[in-house]
């Protein structure tokens, strides 16, 4: 690497020439290279642990098992306790018939070796696995400011508009490299010009839009630019709430899979946005006005991906990015209500509340309430509702969802909440 432009310290030059080993001057190297790619000046430090996007024990990526092997042989571990995002399966919870557990049993074959392995670089452990990493019961929670090295998409954009830490988001593995060195390369949302947002997006519509539908309109138009919105604090007053912070959480994860956003602001909400203000705009930014037209216009846009258009679903999945524990709340409370009035005692779906496991903990601790859900007849699983869907059989089945980004991804078909219980209760 004799072309290095990026700015380098005494100990980041030792590392990149081997002096503490190959295995460490590999993984300065890849990250250096990274950086390099995006024009970086210089590395900063993390003030926090890094969230692994790969938790999957796929047999194709043995590159990824390799090199695990190898830090593991040196000892080499990220400075910091990380998270991942979820595991892919749980028989206990999620039914699969012998089929589609073969096909799992291919799929990700390497997952119980691949799990030692994670716990053996730094996982923090055996319920770190969420893509809701940031959740105060989960503990991988950033401050404001915070430097960050995350690669899963609906955590960065969360990190980053949420909470007002700064990640970009970077490539799988790499943030692994970057949590050894405990650095990052300092670019695009690490630096203050990257965080000024191209669009002033006005929220015009007659009640607040649902956030999974909202989230697709902003990330479908904007793409990967920073959106400043307007409007949502009519209906979602000022400042974080609960249910603000639960809302811009999916509304975010839909714009960063719909689109590549990695970051957000909200006038009067998001911290950013009450600091700066539209000061945060860009001189020449563009404008998308969203009123009631434009989200049904969106959700008209969807493709049915089903083979039987008009066949009964089969599943249902909620929570993609995974439930807080207010939402897991709510949701038991809605069926209970909705089965209630329809008559009925069970649901009539396969139901899957997904939500991590720490999560999942604590909601079983008020005991009537999980009994409440569970008299219902629905299921709290910890599994990435994507990764099932990855199983081409369980692909072909009609499933239903709430989830803009799983909506993306897979075959499910995307529903409002309202028509989701309806489906459950009839």
């Amino acid at each position: 690497m004799n072309q290095i432009k990026m700015e380098l310290t005494q100990e980041e030059k030792e590392i990149l020439a081997g002096k503490q080993g190959a295995t460490l001057q590999k993984v300065m190297e890849s990250v250096i290279l990274y950086g390099e790619v995006f024009g970086a000046k210089r590395l900063v430090p993390l003030n926090g642990p890094v969230h692994l996007v790969t938790s999957f024990g796929i047999p194709l990526l043995k590159p990824v098992f390799e090199m695990m092997d190898e830090l593991i042989e040196h000892g080499i571990k990220t400075k910091e306790s990380f998270t991942v995002d979820p595991r892919p399966l749980d028989y206990d919870n999620v039914k699969c018939n012998l089929l589609e557990k073969l096909v799992f049993r291919i799929m990700y074959g390497k997952q119980k070796e691949y799990e030692e392995q994670l716990q053996k670089v730094g996982l923090k452990n055996e319920n770190a696995f969420s893509c809701t990493c940031y959740l105060p019961e989960v503990g991988n929670t950033p401050s404001k400011g915070d430097i960050l090295a995350w690669a899963e998409s609906s955590a960065v954009v969360y990190a980053n508009s949420v909470l007002g830490a700064r990640s970009n988001r970077n490539s799988g593995i790499i943030e692994l490299c970057c949590g050894i060195i405990a650095k990052a390369p300092e670019f695009g949302l690490l630096t203050e010009e990257g965080r000024k947002a191209k669009w002033l997006v006005e929220v015009k519509t007659s009640k607040a839009p649902n956030a999974q539908v909202l989230g697709s309109a902003i990330g479908m138009k904007v793409v990967e630019d920073v959106p400043y919105i307007i409007g949502l604090d009519h209906f979602l007053g000022t400042g974080l709430s609960t249910d603000t912070r639960d809302y811009l959480k999916d509304m975010g994860a839909a714009s960063a899979s719909n689109g590549a956003v990695g970051l957000f602001h909200v006038e009067n909400i998001t911290p950013e946005a009450v600091e700066k203000q539209r000061g945060l705009l860009v001189d020449n930014y563009q404008r998308y006005i969203i009123d009631d037209q434009e989200i049904e216009r969106v959700i008209k846009s969807y493709p049915l991906m089903w083979k039987k258009k008009e066949a009964r679903p089969k599943v249902c999945f909620i929570g993609c990015p995974h439930l807080s524990l207010e939402q897991l709340e709510h949701w038991s409370e809605k069926i209970s209500l909705a089965l209630k009035e329809a008559g009925r005692e069970k649901v009539s779906i396969p139901t899957l509340l997904c939500a991590a496991p720490d999560v999942v903990k604590a909601f079983k601790k008020d005991k009537t309430r999980y009994n409440q859900l569970l008299e219902t007849g629905a299921q709290i699983t910890s599994i990435c509702a994507l990764m099932y869907m990855n199983n081409p059989l369980c692909a072909k089945q009609p499933v239903i969802t709430n989830s803009n980004k799983l909506r993306t991804y897979t075959t499910a078909k995307f529903l409002l909440d309202e028509e989701l219980l309806e489906q459950l209760v009839h």
